[in-house]
């Protein structure tokens, strides 16, 4: 008895199995995504998974500690800060304002405007964090905005 595939013959029936067992997989990732999202930051901390902007922000006197038990993970990870802008510089297309002293972990929030802030102001940072070594930490892309 010959077995009847559809209008699409047993290529149809392939393509089919093919396309449940991508869709299937892309569920099963998602989900690993979104575990280990949800498993990535303290609420209680400055970071968040993704591009979520943190409830809690670190300053110049907690960030060490922050970023000491900062979230390990290949995923991106934002960072949100307060404090006071200690420099600004630029280079004609990106603008690279700082935060806090070299002396302890300074922060460089790499971003495509000054927004006509200036050295001293009380700022938030918030962006892509990431640990250069022990005293300097670079938020990219990061937004900056006047306390």
């Amino acid at each position: 008895m010959a077995r009847h595939h559809g209008p699409r013959g047993i290529n149809g029936v392939v393509e089919m199995a093919a396309l449940r067992f991508w869709l299937v997989s892309a569920l099963v990732l998602s989900a690993q995504s979104s575990a280990a999202d949800s498993s990535c930051c303290d609420p209680a901390s400055p970071f968040r998974p993704g591009e979520a902007y943190p409830e809690t922000l670190a300053g110049c006197d907690t960030l060490r500690r922050w970023a000491d038990a900062a979230p390990r993970t290949d995923n991106r990870i934002t960072l949100g800060i307060k404090g006071r802008l200690t420099g600004i510089h630029t280079d004609g297309v990106m603008a690279y304002l700082l935060m806090c002293e070299p002396a302890d972990v300074q922060v460089m929030c790499v971003t495509y405007s000054a927004n006509d802030l200036s050295r001293g102001d009380v700022v938030v940072f918030g962006g892509g964090y990431s640990r250069l070594d022990d005293h300097h930490v670079v938020l990219d892309p990061c937004l900056a905005s006047r306390e």
